[in-house]
């Protein structure tokens, strides 16, 4: 295809015409909204029906492939380590006269607040005080004595292994994977093309191209499923724990219709450069709230709680790593790690995509820097402030956050904790943290929608509009998922139905990310490495604001 005819054919999509049969990727479109328009038909004549088999499936899947999802992840973060020190970090991408794009600090805000966004937020609270207070028996086979220092040291420990270095590497190891298929390689932009190293050409055609491509947009369907979910779930404890206002199944309905209208239709209206300029005052927000509470909360047991969790952390590492139940038991990896690990892996491919695109013109060593590095640093600091505050709140007797959880559910600590701030800052901060999550979750589920839009057509680069139709078609299907799990899927944790999408999600792209692995060592390690490009990559680099994924939980 020319530049000229490709022009018009992105035209064609960004202005939203006709859709036409023919352009529609059957093999990738079909199987994939079976499976969500089956989920969304079955959820509204039989809640109970699609709750329960969802639950099932959290629970097989974990069970029998935790040690798959610890494996493979291991891997990534080897893998991530030596392209970190070795001699191919000073590989640039894109080849040695590649200028990089963006600022340093823009690229690393990009990179942070694609990642991060509401997911560290709700659980930089409520995981520290869950894991404190053994609220669901999350110490009961390690031999830990829960609100006890020991309790808290290894709370923190354990929130810096599921948020920081292990998980970032999984996003920076398909990143990078993309990145130098792309830009060194000249390979087309897709999740396919990270398979050609092992495969070669023919996995970029034919049958074998399609199931790769439905089985990634179907991890990513159901990933944005569950992030619908957990943005109706964590908005309905803010309104109860803040404004006490009851939870209903109209209210649920209202919050989650509310979403799905305001991402699946804001390119109707043209909201995107608006929402993504509060996207990133969403960011500032949370930078100034974390300087505020580390100024004004208990500093110095910040600092020493911190550092116990870093020396715990390091102590454990290897051993937490590949437990795949057997070492912490059920409540602590199956209901936290694995569920984090299976939403990360669910996103890696497509984030791979958008941190790839970000990082033209740098080095893998300052990829690795910016994308690993820093972010994982980010969340030792995020952690123990938050986390750190909410357990000395805890101790000291300030509001007990611990009977909140049992009461209100997993998330329902973060919205005490707000209202409990030093001079009544609470009451500020709440609406205004309530509307944030909503703009900032709004934001990127748009750009994922249009990625999922994006892979069921033929000739249109991902994070290119897709006709409207199909957007409105998915959004419809996964939003009536979401609601139905938010509102019958809570279980004893209140967030049972997150964690089994989640799960579902990983499980799905799982075994994409596995061969990935194998087709990133025969790239690195036994093929020609290519340092200097000979042409200009094959498909259009696409915009940024527009690979925006939709942030973890």
């Amino acid at each position: 295809m020319s530049n000229k005819q490709e022009s018009k054919g992105n035209k064609k999509f960004n202005q939203g015409t006709k859709l036409e049969k023919n352009a529609i990727r059957w093999e990738v479109f079909a199987p994939a909204y079976l499976v969500i328009g089956s989920a969304a038909v079955i959820g509204i004549v039989n809640k109970e029906l699609l709750t329960t088999s969802v639950m099932n499936f959290f629970f097989w899947s974990l069970r029998n492939f935790g040690w798959l999802f610890q494996w493979t992840i291991m891997a990534a973060f080897v893998f991530t380590v030596i392209m970190m020190f070795s001699k191919y970090g000073n590989i640039r991408l894109g080849g040695r006269n590649a200028k990089p794009k963006f600022s340093f600090g823009t690229w690393f805000a990009m990179t942070l607040t694609g990642g991060v966004a509401t997911g560290i937020v709700t659980w930089g609270v409520n995981e520290p005080l869950i894991y404190y207070g053994n609220v669901w028996g999350e110490l009961n086979t390690l031999g830990i004595e829960p609100n006890t220092t020991q309790a808290a040291v290894f709370a923190m420990a354990r929130s810096f292994y599921n948020w920081t270095f292990v998980p970032y590497a999984i996003y920076a190891f398909c990143g990078l994977l993309v990145a130098y298929i792309y830009f060194n390689k000249r390979e087309r932009l897709a999740v396919t093309s990270t398979l050609k190293p092992l495969f070669g050409e023919k996995v970029t055609k034919g049958l074998f191209a399609g199931i790769v491509d439905m089985l990634a947009m179907l991890g990513l369907a159901i990933g944005i499923t569950t992030g619908i979910t957990m943005c109706i779930t964590l908005v309905m404890s803010g309104l109860k724990g803040a404004y006490g206002i009851e939870s209903s199944v109209p209210l649920f309905a209202g919050i989650g219709i509310f979403i799905i209208c305001m991402f699946t239709f804001s390119s109707y209206v043209g909201l995107e450069k608006g929402l993504a300029r509060l996207g990133k005052m969403n960011a500032w927000f949370y930078y100034f709230l974390l300087a505020l509470l580390f100024v004004t909360g208990p500093t110095v047991y910040i600092l020493r709680i911190g550092t116990a969790g870093v020396a715990e952390w390091l102590q454990n590492f290897f051993r937490w790593g590949l437990d795949p139940i057997d070492i912490g038991g059920e409540a602590l990896t199956m209901y936290w790690t694995l569920f984090d690990w299976a939403f990360w892996v669910g996103f890696a491919p497509v984030t791979g995509i958008f941190l790839a695109m970000i990082s033209y013109g740098r080095t893998i060593r300052e990829y690795m820097i910016v994308n690993w590095i820093l972010p994982s640093i980010f969340g030792i600091v995020w952690f123990s402030v938050w986390g750190g505050s909410a357990i000395h709140m805890q101790t000291t007797g300030v509001v007990d956050l611990i009977n909140v959880i049992n009461e209100g559910g997993a998330v329902a600590a973060l919205w005490a904790f707000l209202d409990n701030l030093p001079f009544g800052l609470g009451r500020i901060i709440i609406p205004f943290n309530i509307v944030v999550i909503l703009v900032s979750f709004i934001t990127a589920a748009d750009a994922t929608l249009t990625n999922i839009g994006s892979m069921c057509m033929k000739d249109v680069p991902i994070g290119t509009e897709p006709p409207a139709m199909v957007k409105v078609v998915w959004g419809v299907a996964l939003g009536a998922v979401a609601i139905v799990m938010a509102a019958f899927g809570g279980g004893v944790q209140g967030v049972d139905g997150v964690k089994a999408l989640a799960a579902a999600s990983g499980f799905v792209v799982l075994f994409i990310f596995a061969i990935q692995l194998v087709s990133f060592f025969k790239c690195w390690f036994m093929d020609r490495i290519i340092e200097e490009p000979d042409d200009e990559p094959s498909g259009e680099i696409m915009k940024s604001e527009t690979l925006v994924p939709v942030a973890e939980e």
